[in-house]
């Protein structure tokens, strides 16, 4: 019967190129070595090695025998790893990007669950809405919404979100409740960008896309600000999903133009590589994906 150890202590004498480097390798006298490669030789039928006082030669039969096995031999490696990583408890800190109004307002449950769940780590979350380069400053993983840049970021799509439009009561009560989109021309909008100058909005609505022109005395380029403005009675806002349903269930704000929404966007968690990923950061993800997944209506 083949021995797996055998086949190990072959592949590191074809690796390391003799049999006295491979038994300082695997830590095992050289007579050890070469006896376990002889066992296999004879377990298999063939010379798989060519031994002579200067050199050592794999025979044909010996490479194409390398060539396999060495593959199943990683296979299991990488399974072995696997296995240790799962009986790792993730520990250490994790640093996190993510835009400011999804991390202040639905991010955060996943954080303090993965706190409550792993006791041994810690979590630094910066709230931002500039693109950070991960690599540059010290970040594991981001969290980006809409359309990525071209990236060597490893992408992994949690879902879809949309925006939807809202008011407070206060601002409605004042100036009436649009009716379509053309309204919008004659209403306050607080706008989601650097200015409110020339600012449009693509809305899908009952009849298909329509770009309308907007305007308002109120402009931020941080989702944290449009949501105070909009709050505080300046005018109709486009909010993310996950935001505008907690404020509009909880009686902050109302929905306006319920038939309309703005085409979808991807929601996307971001991190640098995929190879030799850290427990830490491989349980976030999985956590991460599990509940925001569910929290929003995916695509």
């Amino acid at each position: 019967m083949l021995d797996l150890n055998d086949i190990v202590v072959f592949a590191r004498v074809v690796e390391a190129g003799s049999f006295t480097a491979a038994a300082r390798l695997l830590a095992m006298p050289k007579t050890t070595v070469s006896r376990r490669v002889a066992a296999l030789e004879r377990e298999v039928g063939v010379r798989l090695l060519q031994r002579t006082t200067r050199s050592l030669n794999m025979t044909d039969a010996g490479r194409l025998y390398y060539e396999r096995s060495s593959q199943g031999l990683r296979t299991i490696e990488e399974a072995n790893l696997r296995l240790a990583e799962a009986r790792t408890e993730p520990s250490g800190t994790i640093r996190i990007s993510a835009p400011v109004g999804f991390g202040g307002h639905f991010l955060i449950d996943t954080v303090v669950g993965f706190l409550a769940t792993y006791p041994k780590t810690s979590v630094e979350l910066r709230l931002t809405d500039d693109r950070l380069n991960l690599v540059e400053d010290g970040i594991d993983l981001a969290f980006r919404t809409g359309i990525l840049d071209d990236s060597t970021l490893i992408a992994r799509k949690l879902g879809s979100t949309h925006r939807l439009l809202c008011a407070s009561q206060a601002y409605l009560a004042r100036h009436g409740i649009p009716e379509g989109p053309a309204d919008l021309a004659h209403h306050q909008c607080v706008i989601a960008g650097p200015s409110a100058s020339g600012a449009h909005w693509v809305l899908d609505g009952p009849g298909g896309q329509e770009t309308v022109v907007v305007a308002g005395r109120f402009a931020a380029n941080e989702m944290q600000a449009v949501v105070t403005a909009a709050l505080a009675g300046f005018g109709i806002a486009q909010l993310p999903q996950a935001i505008a349903e907690g404020l509009i269930h909880e009686g902050q704000l109302q929905h306006v133009l319920k038939s309309y929404t703005t085409p979808a966007g991807g929601l996307h968690i971001l991190y640098p590589s995929s190879r030799h990923l850290s427990p830490l950061v491989k349980a976030f993800i999985e956590l991460a994906s599990e509940r925001i997944s569910n929290g929003i209506n995916t695509a």
